[in-house]
């Protein structure tokens, strides 16, 4: 019996500690609030294509990109590849049976689930105008928005991440196969132990910024409040302590699906395979130290932008590794474009771009001109949505045989992954430019001459939400009609490829064989296209 065949109920469902069916829960849930947040960034789309704003009127067009941010950031790309691929995915590839704490995971996805519905409450009762970062000291003072109920929620799902993070941890420490050392470990385990470290070290930074903010807001306590002796830059500290490492825990894990897919489609073991352990341990550890980078023109001290400035060059360093290894892997392989690796080899591309002109961005001279345009819009979204989302796709696409036990049709997943590709970057690639000609952000009218880029942007998104739509479909139809799969249908390596496709209820049938090198493919034997 696999684990979808283990209770059919929705009580079965709703009260499994079944790590697996936990991930299917989460990415129900995710992939409602993906299209609920696009809902939202299509409607902004929609009044940027003129410039007079005459589709909806400035205050909604706040709460409309707010909504966007808040829906995306922490409903979304946070928790999406942790929360799901991670939860089905490392208990299979450290052979356990299951996360340390199943309970505490169950309970996890209802935190998640609650924080969410508090979230959609505030956007019924109004939503909240003051943009996903909640800037004091509008948020505290001036905006008469749904701020309290909104924060309420993203606490709620902070502790859901805290939760998660922790499972993890103790998980990878715990409950790895014997035989089975930290060098042995896929990159994809290595990405999320990181993760899980930047969770549990930064979400708390985050709970209590938005209770000082909501006791602010209600009660003017003086935190934030220079007419009470507060400090409104204090705000920007805790916060950006918190998301700028949040910016690592939606594109660590990534990095660690790129690390699956490219050596199984080029077959080849990964290129410097420690190298690449330490840069995520690396790239983990100085995020916590750059998030000043975001405040120069904050009024904080010239010596400590100076200093921000010098540590987001020094974070790009070991990002780079990560970028030449997974090319060195390519050198030589023997290549197959199946769509997961499209996926793979487009997250790579719009990730450099991104990684990039954040160098841009960390330089203090031009941040001056570039900040809070759409440079920094264009920037964030080809991080977070050309990374996060683009690894998300080829993960799904990776592992969906071993999820459900169906393949889906090839030629569709291709052609979704080129309009995805297309579609982001013809949306994307002009507000760089919108950004240098010093278009602002957050702006729902604008001078004509600004128009023919939006247009542009406007119409890569159409191609750009086909893109998205269409694996919803032909994912759909899989479960139904889609050829079955074998226990390997990629000849992919790592112990969740050696369990039958679905996995039975405790993962394996008989104790998993430990491999002497975690990506053991062999360049010089000749194999057919994986499927």
């Amino acid at each position: 019996m696999n684990y979808l065949q283990d209770g059919t109920t929705l009580r079965s469902w709703l009260a499994t500690t079944d790590h697996k069916r936990i991930a299917i829960l989460y990415a129900i849930s995710i992939t409602a609030f993906f299209f609920i947040g696009g809902l939202a960034a299509t409607v902004i789309r929609l009044e940027l294509a003129t410039p007079a704003g005459d589709l909806v009127s400035d205050d909604s067009y706040n709460r409309l990109f707010t909504a966007h941010g808040v829906i995306m950031v922490w409903l979304f790309l946070i928790p999406s590849i942790p929360s799901v691929l991670g939860n089905f995915l490392i208990p299979l590839m450290i052979g356990a049976r299951d996360l340390a704490f199943p309970r505490l995971n169950l309970t996890s996805w209802y935190l998640y689930l609650a924080g969410g519905l508090l979230v959609l409450a505030a956007l019924a009762t109004g939503g909240v105008d003051t943009g996903w970062t909640f800037y004091t000291p509008y948020s505290t003072l001036f905006s008469n928005s749904a701020v309290v109920l909104t924060l309420a929620g993203v606490l709620v799902v902070g502790f859901s991440s805290i939760l998660t993070g922790l499972n993890f941890i103790v998980t990878v420490h715990q409950l790895r196969a014997p035989g089975l050392g930290w060098f042995q470990l896929p990159l994809f385990v290595w990405a999320h132990y990181a993760t899980s470290i930047i969770l549990v070290l930064a979400t708390p930074v985050l709970a209590i910024t938005t209770l000082l903010v909501v006791a602010e807001h209600l009660w003017h306590i003086g935190v934030f409040d220079p007419q009470y002796g507060g400090d409104p830059l204090l705000f920007q500290h805790l916060f950006w302590f918190y998301s700028h490492p949040a910016v690592y825990i939606m594109i660590l894990p990534a990095m660690g699906v790129a690390s699956e897919i490219i050596p199984c489609f080029a077959r080849k073991p990964i290129f410097g395979y420690r190298f690449m352990a330490y840069a995520i341990l690396g790239i983990a550890s100085i995020g916590f130290l750059v998030w000043g980078h975001h405040m120069f023109v904050s009024g904080q001290s010239l010596a400590a932008s100076m200093v921000f400035s010098l540590l987001s060059f020094l974070v790009a360093i070991p990002s780079a590794i990560k970028v030449f290894n997974w090319t060195a892997t390519l050198y030589k392989g023997s290549i197959h474009l199946d769509a997961p690796m499209l996926y793979a080899l487009g997250f790579v591309g719009l990730f450099t771009i991104g990684g990039l002109t954040g160098l841009f961005l960390a330089a203090l001279a031009l941040d001056v001109h570039l900040t809070d345009t759409y440079f920094v819009v264009s920037h964030f979204h080809y991080i977070m949505v050309g990374g996060s989302v683009m690894a998300y796709f080829g993960a799904l696409h990776f592992w969906w045989p071993k999820a459900t036990g169906r393949l889906y049709p090839e030629v569709w997943a291709r052609i979704a992954a080129v309009l995805i590709f297309v579609g982001f970057n013809g949306t994307f690639f002009p507000q760089y430019l919108l950004g240098v000609e010093g278009m602002p952000r957050r702006y729902h009218s604008y001078p004509e001459p600004f128009q023919v880029l939006h247009m542009l942007s406007s119409a890569g998104a159409v191609l750009l939400a086909l893109g998205y739509l269409l694996p919803l479909a032909y994912f759909a139809w899989s479960l139904r009609a889609g050829a079955l799969a074998g226990a390997n249908p990629f000849d992919a390596r790592g112990l969740e490829w050696q369990t039958r496709s679905p996995p039975p209820t405790h993962n394996f049938d008989a104790p998993p064989r430990i491999p002497e090198q975690v990506y053991a493919y062999d360049p010089n034997v000749a194999t057919e296209a994986p499927r």
